[in-house]
């Protein structure tokens, strides 16, 4: 968006606004990265990064870190990999963590084949542009189909499950490490004994409680 270009609110639909929000936070990006300093830590992604509450959890933490947080709440792979300029490569970190691709796992037509594709594409861009950058990818989260109405949990749920979730972190892990990557497991942490995303961790079923990030985060810190 241009200097002078101005943003203009759109009409009703939801997804207007959440496509509004989202330009917002990227104006915002644009305009803090010129300022930002350079060989930081960054977490990038969809809303599970956005969400984290990084900054609060790490005070607890010494050496201090400096960290960026470049989540986008709805973002899937392509819409990440369409703005890799704001979400990462003007911020030159020296590692990047990545939470990308719930968003593709929730919509009908997905195809693990096609979220594992962008998700190459993501990570060679990153490498290409930014060798040096320690890249480390995140297992998707598990989730919790159990605590919505069904007629909600039938929308939300039809393909984000814990199985369908556990054959692309899978595949994921094979990816970091074919690509010279680092592949996290936060997945496991967070399962309760039935396997799925512990109640007392999740607002929904799907989004964390910071109790959550505090455990997710106990696991990051080993590879800071």
């Amino acid at each position: 968006m241009a200097q002078d270009e101005k943003l203009v609110v759109p009409g009703n639909p939801a997804m207007d606004m959440e496509a509004f929000l989202r330009k917002i936070r990227l104006e915002s990006f644009r305009r803090l990265n010129p300022i930002a300093v350079k060989g930081a830590i960054l977490f990038a992604g969809s809303s599970l990064a956005e969400q984290f509450p990084i900054h609060e959890l790490l005070n607890r933490f010494e050496p201090k870190y400096i960290v960026y947080n470049r989540g986008v709440g709805g973002y899937t792979t392509s819409d990440l990999l369409e703005t890799m300029d704001e979400c990462i490569f003007d911020l030159e970190p020296s590692m990047i963590f990545l939470n990308i691709g719930s968003n593709d796992i929730g919509r009908p037509e997905y195809r693990e084949d096609d979220l594992v594709a962008v998700y190459r594409r993501i990570l060679l861009s990153i490498q290409e542009r930014l060798p040096r950058t320690k890249i480390r990818v995140l297992s998707f989260y598990p989730v919790h189909s159990g605590l919505l109405p069904e007629e909600v949990r039938a929308m939300m749920f039809a393909k984000r499950t814990n199985e369908s979730i556990d054959a692309v972190n899978l595949r994921l892990e094979g990816l970091a490490s074919e690509l010279g990557c680092t592949y996290i497991d936060v997945n496991t942490c967070l399962r309760d004994r039935e396997g799925n995303l512990d109640p007392k961790y999740t607002v929904e079923g799907i989004h964390l409680y910071p109790n959550a990030y505090e455990v997710v985060l106990d696991t990051l810190v080993k590879y800071f």
